[in-house]
């Protein structure tokens, strides 16, 4: 949910201090319970993400990954590895949205110290910024446009059908992630911050018109997705902590966050001021259009109402981020830095919230 240096593969680092478990307990877990696995030769940590450690493992029968709670105390609802798995697992074996394998998972916290999981490992390219530099020119807009092709299969999956029903109340996202953010957000809360005061406001009197719901992945951006090493084709999603049912609208919002940040904020990934179209980079409207057609949609109303919460939600997340990175917890070296960017976010949410619908409608 934060910055990564912007690459194609994987960003991995040996085991941060702070994140060490016992290896052999690992080991001895791996073999009773997946013992298909063999011996692991190796683990490293990837680096970008400010939330669950996120490990690779490697073994005699190849790579794979493994996804813990972080050590030490930790905010109410955070950090549900047994969730992620649950809805990795539910796609994995019921649709063809792409995400990575499930192998199993470990909730006895007497074997590395917090419940994990263990994934299969998707080979491919990671790109964190939107700009998308490190791509060929010619397939940047392609890569945008595979992104809402896949966000829209994924809220199109029939939640009932995949076992998930109970992944969330079907009701009353917005609402209940405002209440939610709004009491981490003050559970974390180190400085004073008053776009966020303003923020938490403003968004219970201005909650969407409609409700929907559909599995919401929470985190949706192009830094979390897998794309294939030779095309612009989405092969996996990847980090699934925020996921739950929820108003499909509030990933589409989050994943055109970019298009309401200026390039120059520092970790930002904003793209306000580049020139898009030399980039050969779709404009917000572009990837709203792109996503309404696939998912069959005709308007979209609170459309601000949306990013304002979107930007609300990250703040509050990057809070938390700095929180832990003060009690030395966090998960990503640089997170003293990302929770010192909750400030800005929060002013452009309140900026979007104060210029309106404009209409109402895009």
């Amino acid at each position: 949910m934060a910055p990564q240096a912007d690459t194609l593969d994987p960003d991995l680092v040996d085991v941060l201090d702070a994140h060490r478990f016992d290896e052999n307990a690992l080991q001895a877990w791996l073999g009773e319970t997946m013992p298909e696995i063999g011996q692991c030769r190796r683990i490293q940590q990837f680096q970008g993400g400010q939330s669950n450690p996120t490990f690779l493992l490697e073994t005699d029968t190849g790579q794979y990954v493994l996804r813990k709670k972080p050590p030490g105390q930790t905010l109410p609802s955070a950090h549900m590895v047994e969730r992620e798995y649950r809805v990795i697992r539910a796609l994995s074996d019921h649709t063809t949205v792409p995400v990575p394998r499930a192998k199993g998972r470990c909730e006895d916290t007497e074997v590395i110290g917090t419940p994990f999981y263990i994934m299969d490992f998707m080979p491919g390219r990671v790109v964190s910024h939107p700009a998308l530099r490190e791509l060929d020119h010619g397939e940047r807009r392609s890569v945008h446009n595979a992104a809402m092709d896949t966000l829209a299969e994924l809220h199109a999956v029939d939640v009932a059908q995949v076992g998930l029903e109970d992944f969330g109340k079907p009701q009353g996202y917005v609402a209940r992630q405002v209440a939610r953010w709004s009491k981490q957000y003050q559970a974390s809360k180190t400085d004073e911050m008053p776009a966020m005061d303003r923020l938490m406001a403003w968004l219970p009197d201005h909650l969407p018109a409609t409700d929907e719901c559909a599995i919401a992945h929470g985190d949706y951006r192009v830094g979390n997705l897998m794309l294939a090493s030779d095309r612009p084709e989405v092969t996996a999603i990847l980090d699934w902590e925020l996921a739950t049912l929820g108003h499909p609208l509030a990933d589409l919002a989050y994943y055109c966050l970019p298009h309401h940040l200026p390039m120059e904020l520092e970790g930002s990934r904003g793209i306000v001021g580049e020139d898009l179209e030399a980039l050969n980079l779709p404009t917000e409207q572009d990837l709203i259009e792109r996503y309404c057609r696939q998912s069959g949609r005709e308007r979209i109303e609170d459309w601000h109402v949306f990013v304002a919460f979107s930007l609300f939600r990250l703040a509050a997340i990057l809070q938390g981020v700095y929180a832990r990175a003060l009690q030395g917890n966090a998960s990503n070296a640089d997170a003293l830095e990302v929770g010192k960017r909750a400030s800005a976010l929060a002013e452009a949410g309140w900026r979007v919230a104060q210029n309106g619908a404009k209409g109402g409608t895009v």
